[in-house]
Order: C-alpha cells, then sequence, then structure tokens
C-alpha cells in the first residue's frame, strides 16, 4: 500500500516540477479526489447508490472536483489544480494527465436509455486546461488535446487536438516528441491560441491538396484508359 501510494506521488512529481516534497504533492485537491472515488468506486460496486453518491458529494465540496463514483480509472492518474468534472460511464486508462475546468461530459441517448456515454481516456492521454471531451469517444493512447478544444470524435494514437470542433495540428517534422507535455499544447507559436485559425486552415489546404492530386489521377488513369 504504502509503496503503490510513493509510486503515485513520483509519477505526479515527474509531471509537475512545482512540489518540493511528496508531503507538497499530498496537499493537491486531485490527490484527494481520487483517493475519495476509491471509496465511492467501491461502494458504487457493491450497489450501495446513496452512500457512494454521499462520498461523492463530500468529495466535491472539499475538492472541486466531480467524479461520479461509477467512473472507471487507471493507475497514476492525475487532475492538476482541480475545478474537472468526470461523467458516470468515463473510462480512463494508466498514467493520464487533466489540468483545470476539463470536462468529461456525457450525451444523452436518443432511446432514452443509459449505456456508454462519456469519453474514454487510453494510457498517457493528455487534456489541457479548459478543454471539453463530450460523448462516448475514444482519446487514443499517447493523444493530446490541447487547451480549450472540443473534442466530439475519436481521436487517433498519439494525435494532437486543438480548436473548436477539435481537429488534428499538423506537427512539424523532425520533432522528437517530448517524453511529457504540460497542457498537452506545446509551447511554441504554431500552438498559440492566436495562430490556431492558421494552423487548421493550413490543415484544410493540406486536405484539399491530396483530394485534388487523387482527381487529377483518376482522371489520368480514365485518359489512359481510353
Amino acid at each position: 500500500m504504502l509503496q503503490r501510494l510513493i509510486a503515485y506521488l513520483d509519477s505526479i512529481k515527474a509531471r509537475d516540477p512545482a512540489p518540493r516534497s511528496r508531503l507538497e504533492i499530498l496537499t493537491y485537491p486531485g490527490v484527494w479526489a481520487l483517493a475519495w472515488h476509491r471509496v465511492a468506486h467501491r461502494l458504487f460496486k457493491a450497489r450501495l447508490f446513496f452512500l457512494a453518491r454521499l462520498v461523492n458529494h463530500l468529495s466535491r465540496m472539499t475538492t472541486a472536483i466531480d467524479i461520479h463514483p461509477g467512473a472507471k480509472i487507471g493507475k497514476h492518474f492525475f487532475i492538476d489544480h482541480g475545478f474537472t468534472v468526470i461523467g458516470e460511464t468515463a473510462e480512463i486508462g494508466d498514467n493520464v494527465t487533466i489540468y483545470q475546468c476539463v470536462t468529461l461530459g456525457g450525451t444523452s441517448p436518443d432511446n432514452g436509455v443509459a449505456g456508454k456515454r462519456h469519453p474514454t481516456l487510453c494510457d498517457n492521454a493528455i487534456i489541457g486546461s479548459g478543454a471539453q471531451v463530450l460523448g462516448p469517444i475514444t482519446v487514443g493512447k499517447g493523444a493530446r488535446v490541447g487547451a480549450n478544444a472540443v473534442v466530439t470524435r475519436d481521436v487517433p494514437e498519439g494525435a494532437v487536438m486543438v480548436g473548436i470542433p477539435a481537429r488534428a495540428s499538423m506537427v512539424e517534422g523532425g520533432q522528437a516528441k517530448p517524453a511529457f507535455l504540460a497542457y498537452g499544447t506545446p509551447c511554441s507559436d504554431m500552438f498559440d491560441p492566436q495562430t490556431q485559425r492558421v494552423e487548421l486552415l493550413r490543415c484544410e489546404i493540406e486536405t484539399m491538396r491530396k483530394r485534388l492530386d487523387a482527381m487529377l489521377a483518376e482522371q489520368e488513369d480514365v485518359r489512359n484508359r481510353a
């Protein structure tokens, strides 16, 4: 038990250079919110729904983080700062990092039947501050969602998503992928919020160019057959 706690605190220290000691990390609201959730989730699985909700309510009052007791969370999950909402059917893998003011929100099924309504975050995903990840979608392993992005579709493994609605951003070739990327957003002009629209236009132009090349190749093939 102690060794697991130490490993968890060390995993946070690897992603956040601010704390000077493990004891300081124990003051983080995200750490306490996860601890409360472990208790609430066990009660939820035992079908003690009222008690699970009561623990959840106490956790939300003391940490400003709302994690539904039904959410499934893996190892070394880190919520930095807080003010986060995680829905009932959300599933979170190992070593996932979420920054402040993030929502893992759900959709209301048209037929009124409860089911998988919230996102699945695979291992090592990073969700930047203010991002909204909505619906029963999957954020792939190692994917990164930039600050204030709104994600409503599946995110490929290793992708960097920016914008509203979120789209995969082009990354300059030859750049080494960092072991960890704070806030899910590289600190460069290309990913600055003020130039985000330019980057999205570049993506659209690149897509149109590929489609045009495909159409020209198809027409050339038709001429050769004639």
